[in-house]
């Protein structure tokens, strides 16, 4: 393997994934910095929050791409669809995401980026479509007991790994699976300690009491 088509390959799956959507999307279309608003935080919750359903829609949208297009197109183009290769591109799309150079390394947490690379995943390697399923299961049923995009965020995140296990994947994939898990537990800090002061900010859904 050429060591300028890997480095290429890399460079590329870096750039998407530090696209900083929710940043970009916020000065177009209410000429705000999402920083400085709401969590602060240039993620799609934030971007729902801030500036309305379908800005956040667009947020959302484009940060699931910013995992798929690396792991089911880039991947392709540069033929590394090894599970190592898919693996290393992956992680590097979602650490884009998290530590984006556009921001001063300060991006999202990584939830819609890491499903969009999920995706791509499945889409490279059929065998993972049970997890798919029960990772986004996992996130709809919480969230809609709960109200709460962070703990659904990170109950999907943790049945990550433990659906891989359930699967005859690569080895590679379960350790990415722990990796991610790792990644985003890691970037919800703040709202594990909101979750547990009660102080977290909870989606008003029409069927969940007060």
């Amino acid at each position: 393997m050429s060591m300028v088509l890997l480095a290429s390959s890399l460079g590329l799956t870096y750039l998407i994934g530090a696209i900083p959507t929710a940043y970009i999307v916020g000065r177009l279309f209410k000429g705000i910095d999402i920083r400085e608003h709401g969590s602060g935080n240039v993620g799609a919750t934030n971007a729902f929050r801030v500036l309305g359903k379908w800005p956040g829609t667009v947020v959302l949208t484009i940060d699931i791409l910013k995992g798929i297009i690396p792991t089911a197109v880039i991947a392709n183009i540069f033929g590394l669809t090894t599970p190592l290769m898919l693996v290393i591109i992956g992680l590097v799309a979602v650490a884009a995401h998290n530590w984006t150079v556009f921001l001063n390394f300060k991006g999202g947490k990584g939830i819609a980026t890491s499903l969009g690379v999920l995706i791509g995943l499945t889409i490279q390697i059929p065998g993972l479509r049970p997890v798919l399923l029960i990772v986004v299961a996992v996130w709809l049923v919480v969230f809609l007991l709960s109200g709460y995009v962070s703990l659904a965020s990170l109950f999907a995140t943790v049945a990550l790994p433990i659906s891989m296990v359930t699967v005859e994947a690569p080895f590679v994939l379960k350790i990415m699976s722990i990796i991610l898990c790792i990644f985003i537990v890691f970037r919800h800090r703040s709202n594990i300690t909101r979750l547990i002061q009660s102080k977290e900010n909870r989606v008003r859904l029409p069927f969940l009491r007060k």
